[in-house]
């Protein structure tokens, strides 16, 4: 008779080389320390969230995130500006012309038809 072990016939597990598993600290940032808080649930201090807003102030962090956000923006030069609309212009030229040729075409392709 045969050995089934030399066969790779054993469980799929003996077959397996050992793989290490990653300390804690490599897997901290893909799991939960908790479950997630519901929508419906307030997040006060008691809850161990941050305290919510007014209106007012969340008007003025949002227009302080933008104003933050706008500084960051990098804008593009007077020649790269130019440069931009030329090559959308041209694009726009051609792309009309081949919609044309085709309305052309299928036009007579039309009269052919019907007469």
């Amino acid at each position: 008779m045969s050995d089934s072990r030399a066969l790779g016939g054993g469980s799929p597990e003996e077959n397996l080389p050992a793989v290490p598993t990653p300390p804690a600290a490599a897997r901290g940032d893909r799991t939960k320390s908790g479950t997630t808080r519901k929508r419906g649930v307030a997040s006060g201090p008691e809850s161990g969230g941050a305290r919510r807003h007014g209106l007012f102030s969340r008007i003025r962090i949002f227009i302080s995130q933008v104003i933050a956000e706008m500084k960051k923006v990098t804008y593009p030069s007077k020649s790269e500006t130019w440069t931009y609309f030329v090559v959308v212009v041209v694009f726009v030229a051609v792309i009309m012309a081949y919609t044309g040729l085709l309305d052309l075409a299928f036009d007579k392709l039309n009269s052919l038809i019907f007469g």
